[in-house]
């Protein structure tokens, strides 16, 4: 499925890894580098080498916490926000069509998992 999305995404010049990354920054608070791997269960160090390719191309910002000096706080720019306004439809019309393609539309896959947890 990854693949799939990383070919959506092609045009933007990310991977599907990326536009996850870029969402989670989409909030009204700043989150942290720590909230952020949580979120997206990974590593700090991980998370971190994730971020430079998008750092490096004006799409977030990373800075220091002025409440927690030994904190980073990541910030989505301009361009990081427009990017992402581009590509959400991209993301909603490909999920729509995995969608389609399974069995009952998904909804037997996700009573499936939903009986799972």
């Amino acid at each position: 499925m990854a693949r799939r999305f990383d070919e959506a995404f092609r045009p933007f010049e990310i991977t599907s890894g990326q536009f996850s990354l870029l969402m989670s920054l989409n909030r009204p608070e700043r989150p942290t580098i720590g909230s952020v791997a949580g979120l997206l269960a990974m590593d700090r160090t991980t998370l971190t080498a994730n971020l430079k390719p998008l750092e490096r191309r004006g799409l977030l910002t990373v800075t220091v916490d002025p409440d927690d000096r030994r904190s980073r706080r990541l910030t989505l720019t301009g361009s990081g926000m427009a990017l992402l306004a581009r590509a959400l439809p991209v993301w909603i019309s490909t999920h729509a069509d995995i969608e389609a393609g399974l069995p009952g539309g998904g909804d037997a896959l996700r009573a499936g998992l939903m009986a799972l947890a």
